[in-house]
């Protein structure tokens, strides 16, 4: 899984056709893409990988990150 932001909409979107043009490129197949249209949250799903792109306040509120932080780390983090 690959999680990255944009600076904006446009920049998300552009990011997203870039990468789905390499994934063609190099497996011959076209991803599956979602949230094109809003460019808030691009995923592109490439089979075995996948990608997020986020607008920067988008990435900050959903925070998938946290998924991977453990319970010990997390109430560190917070607490400093």
């Amino acid at each position: 899984m690959i999680i990255a932001s944009g600076r904006s909409g446009r920049h998300v979107a552009a990011l997203a056709s870039s990468v789905a043009q390499e994934v063609k490129k190099i497996t011959g197949r076209s991803p599956s893409v979602e949230g094109m249209p809003n460019a808030d949250w691009v995923l592109i799903d490439a089979g075995d990988v996948i990608v997020h792109l986020f607008r920067p306040e988008v990435r900050e509120f959903y925070n998938l990150e946290k998924i991977w932080v453990s319970d010990k780390s997390a109430h560190r983090t917070s607490a400093t």
